[in-house]
């Protein structure tokens, strides 16, 4: 049974105010996505690399694989309107080449801390169970608001989970997954988490880390490096 990093590049990144797609932003002298597949390029487990990319961008993404030896790269897919349209497209590309019963981790390609700890705990809960999802703990005291401005109730934050990616299915599973939301007129579920739910089935959690950021605005671009420059500094120690 194979293991499959499924990629999910296909936004324009708006709220990060560039002038190109943040997944392609340079940091110390990488594009974003590089540090993502090369997380899941060193990772033993991961047999294959997809990638879900925005339009026009494809064969910089190849060049960018032949640049810094990515060499499980085997698929670029074309992005959709959203983030489920993406999803779609990159696992139903998947389940042309692949088993049923292998494994997809789909993840974030904003997510470039991710670490081999994530995502061999991915693949040991989505084997035993048929997914899994990468949660950390909620640590902070969550309020309820109507109107965004007031709050007159909390919500106890240890039955919460704030999820990140990877999120693991079995092809055939997310496959048929994606099918039965469109027939029942999903087209805009926010992650594969929630259309998962949104189906009335059951999800499992793994191991994620505060670490594992997504790249969403230039404040996260300033975490990115620092978390960078202490990752390099660890490595001086050694």
């Amino acid at each position: 049974m194979a293991n499959i990093g499924l990629l999910i590049a296909g936004g324009a990144g708006n709220r990060m105010h560039q002038d190109i797609p943040k997944q392609f932003i340079t940091v110390n002298e990488r594009p974003v996505i590089v540090y993502t597949m090369e997380a899941f390029e060193k990772h033993p487990e991961i047999d294959a690399i997809a990638v879900v990319c925005i339009e026009g961008w494809e064969q910089v993404l190849w060049a960018y694989a032949k640049q810094f030896n990515i060499s499980k790269l085997k698929w670029v897919v074309p992005g959709g309107k959203n983030g489920q349209d993406s999803i779609r497209n990159g696992v139903m590309e998947l389940e042309k080449h692949c088993a049923a019963d292998d494994l997809v981790l789909i993840h974030d390609a904003i997510r470039p801390m991710v670490s081999s700890e994530i995502i061999s705990d991915n693949i040991r809960v989505a084997r035993k169970f048929g997914n899994a999802i990468t949660v950390i703990p909620c640590a902070e005291a969550m309020l309820q608001t109507e109107d965004g401005e007031v709050s007159t109730g909390s919500y106890p934050r240890d039955r919460l989970k704030r999820t990140q990616t990877p999120q693991a299915f079995r092809i055939g599973d997310i496959c048929d997954l994606h099918r039965r939301a469109l027939a029942a007129g999903i087209t805009n579920s926010v992650a594969s988490c929630t259309l998962k739910i949104e189906m009335g089935e059951p999800v499992y959690f793994s191991a994620g880390s505060e670490k594992n950021i997504k790249l969403t605005t230039v404040e996260d671009i300033d975490i990115f490096k620092a978390l960078l420059a202490a990752k390099r500094s660890d490595w001086l120690k050694d």
